[in-house]
C-alpha cells in the first residue's frame, strides 16, 4: 500500500512524466542518425504527454488508456536490437510498468517484444527483469500472455548462460509464485460471495477450467503443464517450450504444493489433478528406486534412466512425498499408503546408502507432525486388512539405526556413512520419538480421552520395541552431551507415556534402558536383568529378527569417578562416566517428574539410584537426606572435581524426588514404599554374613518419604513400618542402627505432626503411630532398644502432655526391660520412668496408673543395676503419695471408666477381667501397689528387700486410711500374709555359705557375710511391718470377720520366727510380739504406762513397748475415726471410753504362742556332745520372759494353776540355759561382783509382776502362792546346785575367765547364779512376809519348804560356791522364823506344821555342827563374824523358840537341848594352834549355848506344865553334862 501511494503522489507522477519525457528524448537522440522512424515515434510521444499532462487531472489513468502509444517508441527502439537502445527502452518500459500504467494491449506487445529478443539472445536477464516486473506490479497478464511469459522464462532457463540459467531459474521460481498468489489473492476477493457449483473437471479437458476465474485459471493451467512436462508429455498450456529437467518441474511441484495448500484442498479442480496427475506422476517415477537392489547384477552402461535409481530426481521425489503427505494426507489417504509403504522399503538395508539417508529425511520431515503420525496409526494400523504404516516406519528406522552399527558384510560394501548423515539419523529418530511422546494425556473430556487413549495405546504397542532398539543403540553410541540429553529425553518421553497409558512392559523396557545406560558397563544388577531381559532381546523388525548390538563406546565417554559396586560382581572398583551422570539426572527427573505413573517401575528405578548413589559414595544423614561421606572400605571412592560439584546438586534432586511424593496419589504413593521395602530387603539379604557396610539408601528414602507424606500417614504406616521393624531386628549394626532411626524419626514426627482432626481427636491414628514402638521392644538388640528408648524420652519431653491414650503403649515401652540388657539401656529406661512419674502422672489417664506402678515394680525387680533398684522403690514412695493427694479425682474417674468396663463386659457376657475385683477400682490401684512393693520384698537383692519392706510397711501405715474395710481383708490376706510366706520360705532355705565381698571393693559386715543372714534382716523387717500393722490398724481390722483366723496366723509366723535358729530373727520375732501386745483395751497412752509401772514393769521394756519398730517414722492412727468418716460417711464402731472389747481369745491365743516359743526355745537339747547343737541366745530369753508381764494383764482374769505350772517350766528352762564361752565375756558379770543378767533379773520380774497380782487380786488367786514360793526355792537351790541343761558340758563360770575360752570356742559356760539365787532368796523372804498368813502358804507347808532347802546351803557353809549364800541363808531362816513361827505357834493344833518342826532341827543342827572345815586361809576376824552368826542362831533359839515350848512338840525341843548341849561343850581340832584355840573353839558360841541351857534350867516362871517340862529336860541336860566332866577329870587325873 505504501508502493502504491509513493507512485500515484503528485511528486511521483511529476516525476514519472518528467523521466518519460527525458527518456523519450534520450532515445530520439540515440536513433536519430541510424532508426529515424524510431526518432519521429519518440518526439510524437513527447507531445502525447504533454497532451495529456495538459487535459487530464488523472494523470496515471490517462496514461494507462493511453499506453500502447506511450509504449510504442520504446518497442520500436527494442526491435533496433542495438544494445544500448534496447537497455533504454527496457528501463523506460520497467519505469512504465512500476507505475501500473501499462494496459493489457500494451502488456501482451511488451510481452511480444520481449519474446523477439529473447530468441534474438538479447539483453536476456534485462528481459527476465522486466518479465518479472511486469507480473507483480499488475495482474493484467492473464492467459496466453502469460504463458508466453512464462515460457519466455523457462526457455532463458535452459541457455548455456550460468547466470542466466540461475536467474531465469529464480524467476520461474517467483513468476510460478507468483501466478498462484494471486489466485489465492482471487479467492481472498470473492471470499464472501456465492459461488456457483463448479463443473464436475473432465478428465485432462483443457476445457475443464471454464468455471474457474481467471487468476485460478492460470494457476490450474500452470500446474496441469508442469505436471505434463514432469511426466515428459507435451504442456497444454505453455506452448514454446523446447526443453525441460524433471528435477526443475519437481523442485516447482514441491514448492506449489509446500506453499499453496489451501489452494489444492479449496478447489476440486485442483484436489482432481493432485490425485489424476501428481500421485500418478510420482509413482511411476518411483519404481527405478523400487525395482534396484544394491549389489544386483545389471547392465554397466545401460542408457534407461530408469533402469537405475537417480539420486536428483528421487530426493525430489521425497520432498513431494513429504509434501503430499503432510499437507494432503486427508485427501490422499490411499495414495499415502502406498507413500509411506515406499518410503519403509527405501529404508530397507539392500537400498543404496544414498536412497536410505533420503528416505530418513523424508521420515524426519513426517515425524515433526505428531498429528500425522496419530493420523497414520488410526488409519492404518487400527484399521483391520491395512498396512500397518506406523510400525513399519518405526521398525524400519530402527533398522536401519541397527544397520550402521553392524560390520559391512561380505556383498554391503557401501553401508558405511559418513557422520552426517548419523547426525541425521539420529535427528529422525529423536523427532519420531518425540512425535509419539508429546501424546500425553491433556485432554480433561472422558470420551475424547476414550477414543485418544486408544489411539496412543495402539501407536505406543506398534512402536515401543522399534524405538527401544534404535534409541538403546543410539544412546550407546552417543558421544555428545546434547544428543544423549534428547536421546534420554525421548526415552523419558516414551516411558511417560507408558506409564500414563498403563502399558507396564514397554514402559519397564524403556525405564530399564535408563536404568543401564546410568550404570558402569557390565554391572550385574539382577532387577534390571529380570525387568525386561533387555540384553538379550532380539526384536522382529520387517520380518528379520534383529539382535541388539552394543556398541563399545566408552572408551570416548570422561570418567568422573570410580566407586565401589554394591553388587558381587564385578569384583573391584567401578568407573561412571559423564553419561551415566547424566542418565542419572534424566533418571531423576523421571521419577521427579512421572512418578505417578511409574507404578511397579519404581523398583528399577530405585534399585539404579541406589547403586548409583553407592558407588558415588552418599551416605543418608539426618532425615534420611544422603550426603557425600567416605568411603567406609577398599580403596577410596574417586571423584573429580566436575562430579564433586554435581554431588550436592544430585543429593538435592534426590530429596526433592522425595519430597515430590507428596504429590503422588495414593496407589502411587503405595508403588513407591513397595518398591523401597523390596529394595531394602534385598540389601537386608546383601548384609547377612559379611561384615560390609550395608546400602542405606531405601531405609533413608523410606524415612524421607514417610516424612514428607506425614499428612496422610495412615495409609502407608502400616507397610512402612512393619518393614522398618524388620531392619531393626537385622544383624548389621549399621543396618539396625539407620532402621531403628527411620522408625523413630518417623513415630516422633507423627506426633509432632498437627493432623487434622488433632491426634488428641483421633486416638486410633495416635494408636497407630506409636505401635511400632511398642514393636520394637521384641527386637532383642541392645542399640535398636537404646534408640526406642532415647524416642521415648524425646516424645515424653515434647508430647508428654497430649499422649492420653498413648499411655498405656508407651509405658508398655518403658516398662519392657529385661536382666539380659544391660546398665545403659536400663538406666535410660528408668530415666523415661522419672520424668512419668515426676511430670506426667496427672496428665495420664487414671487407668494407667496401675502401669506406672508395675513398671515402676519392674525396674526394682531387675538385678542390673543395684541403685536404679533402690530409686525406683523410692518413685513407688512418690506413686503413693500422688495417690494419696489426688485419692478423689482418681477415684471418680476409675469408677467412671469401671462403669464402662462393666457395661462392656456385660454386654459380651463375659465377667469384667481385672486385678483384685471386686474390690473398688481405686483401691485396686493401691492393692496393686503393695503387691508390687510386696514382689520386691522378697528380691534377691538385701538392699532391694529392705528398702521396700520399708516403703511398703509406711506407705500402708501412711495411706492405709483411704482403703475400705473390705480391701483391707485383700491386704492382710493376699500382700502381707503372702509376703510373710514368702520371706519365711526364703529364710529357711537360705545358703549359708559365707559371701566374701559385695561387688568391688565392699567388704560385707560379718553380721551379713551369708545370703541366710541377708534374709534373716529381711524376715525381720517384714515380721516388724506386719505386727505394727496389726498394732495400728487394730480397730480397722477387727471389723473384718475374720480377724481372729489373722491373729492365729500372725502369731504363726511369731512363733516359727522365734523359734528359727537365727538368733535376729528370733529376736526381733519377739519384739513383735511385744508390739502386738499393745493391741490393748482402748486406753490411753499414759494410762496404759502407769499400769505397767504399778506392775513394777521394768522402763526398758516399757520403751520397747512403746517404740514404733524399724522402718520410716510411724504415722499412728490417732485421726483415723476422722479419715474414715471423711471417706465412708460412717462412725466406725469403736468401743465406748472405758469399755474393753472382749479380746480374751486374742490374748489367750498370744499366750499359747508364748508358751509354745518357751517350751521348745528352753527344751535342753537331746545329744551332749554335739557340736551344732542351736542353745538360745541370752537377749532372746530375757525378750522372752520380759514379754509375759505385758501379755499377763491380758491374761491375768484366767490365768490358772495349770498356767503358773507352765510359766514355772519356762522361767526354770529359760534361766537354766547356758551361753557360749565366745560371747561370755559381754554378758557374765566380773565373778567378783554379785549382778543378776538381764534375763535373770526378767524371770524375777515375771514372779514378781504375778505375785502383785495375785496380791491385789480376788481370794481364788492367793492359791498360786505356794506355786510362786515353789519356784523361787528352786531358784534359791541353783546357789548350791546350779541347773543342768540336758547333758551338755558346762564349764564352770570361774573357769571362764582364765583366757581358757579360745582354746575350746565350741564350749558352753554356765551362768554364776549365786547372784540370782540370792536375790530369790530375798524375794522369796520378802513375798513369805507378805503371805505368811495366807491359807493356801500355811496349808502347802511353804515354810517347811523354805527351811528345807535353806538347809542345803545352811548345811554346806562353808563347802557353798559363794561365801554369801549361807550367810544370807542364815539371815534370811532368822527372818522367815522371825514371821513364821508365830504363826505356825497360832496353827499348832492344826498339826500343819508337825512336819517342819523336825525339818527346822536338822538345819539348826546342820549348821550349827556344819562337817565343813573353814578355810585355812580365814582371819581371826573372819571367825569371829562367822562365830556371831552362831551366836545369833542360838539367841533365836533361846527369845523364839524355847520361850514357846507348849507350842512346840517334845522330840524338837530335846533336840534343842541336846545341840545346846553339844555347843556348850568345847570342840577342838589338833590341827589348831595354841594361839589360836580359844578362837577357833567358838568360845562364844559355847558360852552361849551354856547361858541358854542354864536359863531355861532355873526358870522360876513356870506357869505351865510344858514349861516346867522345858525346864528339866534342860537341868537333866546340865547335870549329864556335869556328870561327864566329873568322870573325864577322874580320869585324867588317874592318867597323870
Amino acid at each position: 500500500m505504501s508502493v502504491k501511494m509513493s507512485t500515484s503522489s503528485p511528486e511521483a507522477v511529476k516525476k514519472l512524466l518528467e523521466n518519460m519525457q527525458a527518456d523519450l528524448r534520450s532515445l530520439s537522440m540515440e536513433c536519430k542518425k541510424k532508426f529515424p522512424p524510431v526518432k519521429e515515434a519518440a518526439e510524437s510521444g513527447i507531445v502525447k504527454i504533454k497532451t495529456i499532462a495538459a487535459r487530464n487531472t488523472d494523470i496515471l489513468a490517462a496514461l494507462k488508456e493511453n499506453s500502447s502509444e506511450a509504449v510504442q517508441p520504446f518497442l520500436m527502439g527494442c526491435g533496433t536490437k542495438e544494445p544500448k537502445i534496447t537497455q533504454l527502452c527496457l528501463a523506460a518500459i520497467q519505469r512504465l510498468m512500476s507505475h501500473e500504467v501499462v494496459s493489457e494491449a500494451a502488456a501482451g506487445n511488451i510481452i511480444n517484444m520481449l519474446w523477439q529478443l529473447m530468441e534474438n539472445g538479447l539483453e536476456e536477464l534485462k528481459l527476465l527483469q522486466t518479465v518479472l516486473v511486469l507480473l507483480t506490479t499488475n495482474t493484467i497478464v492473464h492467459d496466453e500472455v502469460l504463458s508466453k511469459a512464462i515460457v519466455l522464462c523457462f526457455r532463458l532457463h535452459f541457455t548455456k548462460d550460468n547466470i542466466t540459467n540461475n536467474t531465469a531459474a529464480a524467476t520461474v521460481r517467483q513468476v510460478v509464485t507468483v501466478v498462484f498468489e494471486r489466485m489465492v489473492a482471487e479467492d481472498q476477493k470473492f471470499k464472501g460471495l456465492t459461488e456457483e457449483p463448479p463443473a464436475v473437471p473432465g478428465n485432462s479437458n483443457r476445457r475443464s477450467v471454464s468455471s474457474l476465474r481467471p487468476s485460478a485459471k492460470d494457476a490450474y493451467m500452470l500446474f496441469q503443464d508442469l505436471c505434463q512436462l514432469v511426466n515428459a508429455d507435451a504442456p497444454y498450456w505453455l506452448v514454446g517450450m523446447t526443453e525441460m529437467t524433471r528435477t526443475f518441474g519437481l523442485e516447482l511441484l514441491e514448492s506449489v504444493l509446500n506453499d499453496f495448500p489451501e489452494v489444492f484442498l479449496q478447489h476440486q479442480e485442483f484436489s482432481f489433478l493432485l490425485k489424476e496427475r501428481v500421485c500418478p506422476l510420482v509413482i511411476k517415477l518411483f519404481s527405478p528406486n523400487i525395482k534396484f537392489r544394491q549389489g544386483s547384477s545389471s547392465s554397466a552402461s545401460s542408457p534407461a534412466p530408469v533402469e537405475k535409481p537417480y539420486f536428483p530426481i528421487c530426493m525430489r521425489l521425497l520432498r513431494v512425498v513429504s509434501v503430499l503427505i503432510k499437507h494432503f494426507y486427508s485427501l490422499l489417504v490411499t495414495e499415502c499408503e502406498i507413500f509411506l509403504s515406499l518410503l519403509v522399503k527405501f529404508l530397507d538395508g539392500e537400498k543404496p546408502q544414498w536412497l536410505r539417508a533420503v528416505a530418513v529425511e523424508s521420515v524426519h520431515r513426517l515425524c515433526v507432525q505428531p498429528h500425522l503420525l496419530q493420523s497414520f496409526c488410526q488409519s492404518y494400523d487400527m484399521k483391520q486388512h491395512s498396512t500397518k504404516v506406523f510400525r513399519d516406519i518405526v521398525n524400519a528406522l530402527g533398522s536401519f539405526i541397527q544397520s550402521l552399527f553392524i560390520l559391512p558384510g561380505a556383498g554391503n560394501t557401501s553401508s558405511t556413512s559418513t557422520p552426517d548423515t548419523v547426525r541425521h539419523q539420529i535427528k529422525c529418530v529423536m523427532t519420531c520419538v518425540c512425535g509419539v511422546a508429546v501424546f500425553c494425556p491433556r485432554v480433561d473430556a472422558v470420551c475424547v480421552f476414550a477414543v485418544a487413549h486408544e489411539v496412543w495405546e495402539e501407536m505406543v504397542n506398534a512402536c515401543w520395541c522399534g524405538l527401544l532398539a534404535a534409541l538403546s543403540l543410539l544412546l550407546d553410541a552417543s558421544t555428545d552431551e546434547t544428543a544423549t540429553e534428547s536421546i534420554l529425553k525421548a526415552e523419558l518421553s516414551v516411558a511417560s507415556l507408558c506409564g500414563r497409558l498403563s502399558l507396564v512392559t514397554p514402559r519397564d523396557a524403556f525405564i530399564t534402558a535408563i536404568c543401564k545406560a546410568s550404570l558402569p558397563p557390565h554391572y550385574a544388577l539382577t532387577v534390571l536383568s529380570n525387568a525386561a531381559n533387555l540384553s538379550n532381546k532380539v526384536y522382529s523388525i520387517q520380518g528379520q529378527s534383529v539382535q541388539m548390538v552394543s556398541p563399545s563406546s566408552e572408551s570416548h565417554q570422561q570418567v568422573i569417578a570410580v566407586g565401589q559396586p554394591l553388587t558381587a560382581q564385578p569384583q573391584g572398583t567401578v568407573v561412571l562416566t559423564a553419561k551415566n551422570i547424566q542418565c542419572m539426572r534424566t533418571l531423576l527427573n523421571l521419577a521427579h517428574c512421572h512418578g505417578a505413573y511409574l507404578g511397579t517401575s519404581w523398583q528399577l528405578v530405585l534399585a539404579t539410584l541406589q547403586h548409583l548413589v553407592w558407588i558415588l559414595g552418599l551416605k543418608p544423614a539426618v532425615g534420611g537426606v544422603l550426603k557425600p561421606g567416605r568411603a567406609v572400605e577398599g580403596p577410596s571412592t574417586v571423584l573429580t572435581t566436575a562430579v564433586m560439584t554435581d554431588l550436592p546438586v544430585i543429593s538435592n534432586i534426590l530429596s526433592r524426588l522425595f519430597e515430590s511424593s507428596q504429590y503422588l496419589d495414593d496407589v502411587s504413593l503405595h508403588h513407591l514404599i513397595n518398591a523401597l521395602c523390596s529394595l531394602s530387603m534385598e540389601a537386608m539379604e546383601m548384609a547377612y554374613g559379611n561384615n560390609k557396610e550395608p546400602s542405606l539408601f531405601a531405609v533413608a528414602k523410606l524415612l524421607e518419604t514417610g516424612l514428607v507424606n506425614m499428612d496422610r500417614i495412615e495409609i502407608l504406616w502400616r507397610p512402612l513400618t512393619a518393614h522398618l521393624l524388620e531392619v531393626c531386628q537385622h544383624p548389621n549394626a549399621r543396618m539396625r542402627e539407620w532402621g531403628a532411626e527411620a522408625i523413630t524419626s518417623l513415630i516422633k514426627a507423627g506426633l509432632s505432626f498437627k493432623h487434622e482432626p488433632p491426634l488428641s481427636q483421633n486416638q486410633r491414628l495416635q494408636l497407630l503411630l506409636l505401635n511400632p514402638l511398642k514393636e520394637l521392644s521384641n527386637v532383642l538388640h541392645t542399640d535398636i532398644r537404646q534408640k526406642q528408648l532415647e524416642c521415648v524420652l524425646q516424645i515424653l519431653q515434647n508430647q508428654g502432655d497430649s499422649l492420653g491414650p498413648g499411655w498405656p503403649l508407651v509405658l508398655g515401652v518403658i516398662g519392657a526391660i529385661r536382666n539380659d540388657q544391660g546398665e545403659s539401656l536400663i538406666r535410660t529406661a528408668f530415666q523415661c520412668l522419672q520424668l512419668v512419674v515426676t511430670d506426667f502422672l496427672p496428665t495420664m489417664p487414671c487407668m494407667c496408673l496401675q502401669i506406672v506402678v508395675d513398671v515402676a515394680g519392674s525396674f526394682g525387680l531387675q538385678n542390673q543395676e543395684l541403685n536404679i533398684s533402690l530409686t525406683s522403690i523410692g518413685l513407688l514412695w512418690n506413686i503413693s503419695d500422688y495417690f494419696f493427694q489426688r485419692g478423689e479425682a482418681i477415684t471418680e474417674e476409675l469408677e467412671r471408666e469401671e462403669a464402662v468396663l462393666l457395661k462392656q463386659a456385660q454386654d459380651k457376657g463375659e465377667p469384667l477381667n481385672r486385678p483384685f475385683h471386686p474390690a473398688p477400682p481405686f483401691d485396686c490401684l493401691w492393692l496393686c501397689l503393695y503387691a508390687k512393693l510386696g514382689e520386691l520384698c522378697v528380691d534377691p537383692r538385701p538392699a532391694v528387700r529392705k528398702s521396700a519392706g520399708q516403703t511398703m510397711f509406711s506407705t500402708i501405715a501412711a495411706h492405709g486410711t483411704l482403703l475400705q474395710p473390705l480391701t483391707w481383708n485383700i491386704v492382710v490376706w493376699k500382700v502381707l500374709f503372702h509376703l510373710l510366706n514368702c520371706v519365711r520360705k526364703s529364710s529357711t532355705t537360705a545358703d549359708k555359705e559365707k559371701i566374701e565381698s559385695g561387688g568391688g571393693n565392699i567388704l560385707i559386715h560379718h553380721s551379713r557375710d551369708t545370703a541366710e543372714k541377708q534374709w534373716a534382716e529381711t524376715w525381720v523387717l517384714t515380721l516388724a511391718g506386719v505386727a505394727r500393722i496389726f498394732n495400728t490398724r487394730r480397730y480397722l481390722l477387727q471389723q473384718l470377720g475374720d480377724f481372729f483366723k489373722a491373729w492365729e496366723v500372725l502369731l504363726d509366723h511369731i512363733q516359727s520366727a522365734a523359734l528359727s535358729k537365727n538368733n535376729e530373727v528370733s529376736l526381733a520375732a519377739l519384739k513383735s510380739f511385744q508390739e502386738i501386745l499393745q493391741l490393748v483395751t482402748p486406753m490411753k497412752d499414759m494410762d496404759k504406762l502407769d499400769v505397767l509401772a504399778a506392775m513394777d514393769v521394768p522402763p526398758v521394756l516399757m520403751e520397747s513397748l512403746q517404740g514404733s519398730g524399724p522402718g520410716r517414722p510411724l504415722v499412728r492412727s490417732d485421726s483415723l475415726a476422722e479419715r474414715l468418716v471423711q471417706r465412708y460417711g460412717a462412725q466406725p464402731s469403736l468401743p465406748p471410753p472405758g469399755e474393753e472389747l472382749d479380746d480374751s481369745a486374742l490374748w489367750w491365743s498370744a499366750w499359747n504362742t508364748w508358751y509354745r516359743i518357751g517350751t521348745e526355745c528352753t527344751r535342753p537339747p537331746s545329744g551332749g556332745k554335739d557340736k551344732l547343737v542351736f542353745v538360745p541366745s541370752q537377749p532372746f530369753l530375757t525378750a522372752l520372759i520380759q514379754i509375759f508381764p505385758a501379755l499377763y494383764q491380758h491374761i491375768a482374769g484366767g490365768f490358772s494353776m495349770e498356767d503358773l505350772k507352765k510359766l514355772g517350766v519356762i522361767l526354770h528352762g529359760a534361766v537354766s540355759v547356758p551361753i557360749s564361752s565366745d560371747s561370755s565375756p559381754f554378758i557374765l558379770p566380773s565373778y567378783t561382783e554379785a549382778v543378776l543378767t538381764s534375763l535373770q533379773e526378767a524371770v524375777l520380774t515375771a514372779l514378781d509382776v504375778l505375785q502383785k497380782a495375785i496380791c491385789v487380786g480376788s481370794e481364788n488367786l492367793q492359791v498360786m502362792y505356794p506355786a510362786i514360793f515353789e519356784q523361787l526355792l528352786l531358784f534359791v537351790e541353783f546357789s548350791c546346785k546350779p541347773p543342768q541343761y540336758g547333758k551338755m558340758e558346762t564349764k564352770h563360770v570361774a573357769n571362764a575367765k582364765y583366757n581358757q575360752v579360745s582354746l575350746c570356742p565350741a564350749e558352753w559356760v554356765a551362768l554364776n547364779y549365786v547372784p540370782f539365787a540370792e536375790r530369790s532368796l530375798e524375794v522369796l523372804v520378802d513375798l513369805y512376809h507378805k503371805t505368811a498368813c495366807h491359807k493356801a502358804v500355811i496349808n502347802e507347808k511353804a515354810l517347811q519348804n523354805i527351811i528345807k532347802t535353806l538347809r542345803i546351803p545352811l548345811g554346806l557353809k562353808y563347802a557353798c560356791p559363794a561365801e554369801s549364800t549361807w550367810k544370807l541363808a542364815v539371815s534370811s531362816l532368822l527372818k522367815v522364823l522371825s514371821i513364821g513361827l508365830p504363826v505356825a505357834r497360832q496353827q499348832a493344833s492344826s498339826g500343819k506344821f508337825d512336819t517342819m518342826w523336825p525339818e527346822l532341827a536338822n538345819a539348826f543342827e546342820d549348821f550349827l555342827f556344819t562337817k565343813s572345815t573353814p578355810p585355812d586361809n580365814r582371819s581371826i576376824q573372819e571367825f569371829q563374824r562367822n562365830e556371831a552368826i552362831d551366836v545369833e542362831v542360838v539367841q533365836l533359839i533361846s527369845t523364839e523358840i524355847l520361850p514357846f515350848a507348849n507350842f512346840i512338840p517334845k522330840e524338837f525341843v530335846g533336840r534343842i537341848m541336846s545341840m545346846l548341849n553339844k555347843g556348850s561343850i568345847h570342840s577342838q581340832s589338833s590341827s589348831f594352834t595354841e594361839a589360836e584355840m580359844d578362837i577357833r573353839m567358838r568360845e562364844e558360841f559355847s558360852k552361849v549355848c551354856f547361858e541358854t541351857l542354864l536359863q531355861f534350867s532355873f526358870s522360876n516362871k513356870v506357869s505351865t506344865p510344858q514349861e516346867g517340862y522345858i525346864s528339866r529336860m534342860a537341868l537333866s541336860v546340865l547335870l549329864q553334862r556335869a556328870q561327864d566332866v566329873l568322870r573325864r577329870f577322874v580320869n585324867d587325873e588317874s592318867n597323870k
